[in-house]
């Protein structure tokens, strides 16, 4: 027998629309019952377009009268410790939209109150599958490319955020850079050895945090990563190849494609269409199987706190215009 959640949200923002498009069509293992937003109109609209019974306008309401197995925090990371904390001390399970927090400081301290509680805390690291990350990673354990010799990752496109992601200092690594270092170090498998980054702000942009970033990591298992990207590109194109010893994949949302040595034309393609909302609901699923089994999920806070290591380092590198180092994937 599948075991039903009951879950309820907290944010009712444009975010929200993804887990509950994601949820709608499970109702075997998922049933959104609550939601709570300070903003009582857009509380409402969410609430009535999807159905959603209890509606309250204070966490502590929420807390006191949801009656949630699980909660799921889609807020604004400046507040994320504030709503998480409280959540941790009512003893409810919660699954917590990326990233994580916005330092590695945050995050830890997080991560330190779940442990003290005994609560477990999943992180919506949907691009997992809805790029292919793991598609690759499965690729790269068969064998096929041989040890990857190195990674490049261009994402550059327009973005005009809207909202209070424009005050925030940190911008572009952090809306989608944290999506692609979490890739990164899962198709390697491996800890960095050091990070260098350069950002600036375009003047077409309107926010306050970077636009564009290049970024370039040494792994622990020789492997090198660069990354580029750009909000203020004119020219959208998103591309990770992955060279490998014996073979190259290149990459984007939908497809992973083989090229090997003396061919012009792929000698293999991989097809991979998850969408981002499928992929949310299955980042749910693990931490309520976790729930169950009593096994760490893999989209757990712990492992995350790797990935927002990542990013904490490049922008520290950024700031100080210097290579940051790791020593035993720590920061040093």
């Amino acid at each position: 027998m599948v075991k039903k959640y009951k879950v309820g949200l907290i944010g009712a923002g444009g975010v929200t629309e993804l887990h509950l498009e994601g949820y709608k069509d499970q109702t075997d293992r998922v049933e959104v019952v609550a939601i709570c937003d300070s903003n009582s109109e857009i509380l409402k609209e969410r609430a009535d377009k999807y159905g959603i019974p209890q509606r309250f306008t204070s966490l502590e309401d929420f807390i006191q009268f949801s009656n949630v197995d699980v909660a799921i925090v889609c807020t604004p990371t400046s507040i994320r410790k504030d709503i998480v904390f409280p959540l941790i001390e009512a003893g409810l399970p919660v699954f917590v939209e990326k990233p994580f927090s916005d330092s590695l400081e945050e995050a830890t301290e997080i991560v330190n109150k779940a442990n003290q509680h005994k609560i477990p805390i999943s992180v919506n690291q949907n691009f997992r599958r809805h790029y292919p990350f793991e598609l690759v990673r499965r690729i790269v354990e068969e064998g096929v490319i041989g040890s990857v010799n190195q990674i490049i990752f261009n994402e550059i496109f327009f973005r005009q955020d809207q909202g209070w992601r424009l005050n925030c200092e940190r911008h572009a690594m952090s809306v989608m850079g944290i999506h692609w270092f979490d890739g990164f170090r899962l198709i390697l498998d491996s800890a960095p050895k050091s990070i260098a980054c350069l950002t600036r702000s375009a003047s077409v942009i309107n926010c306050v945090g970077e636009t564009e970033a290049t970024v370039q990591i040494a792994f622990e298992n020789d492997s090198i990563v660069t990354y580029v990207q750009s909000f203020s590109s004119t020219y959208g194109k998103n591309e990770m190849i992955v060279i490998g010893e014996k073979g190259t994949l290149i990459c984007n949302h939908t497809s992973v494609k083989l090229y090997q040595k003396g061919e012009r034309e792929p000698v293999q393609t991989w097809e991979n269409k998850v969408s981002r909302e499928e992929a949310t609901f299955e980042g749910l699923n693990q931490l309520l199987t976790s729930l169950e089994t009593g096994i760490e999920a893999k989209n757990s806070a712990i492992d995350n706190l790797k990935t927002v290591s990542l990013l904490d380092a490049a922008y520290l590198a950024a700031n100080e215009n210097r290579i940051v180092t790791f020593k035993q994937g720590a920061l040093i």
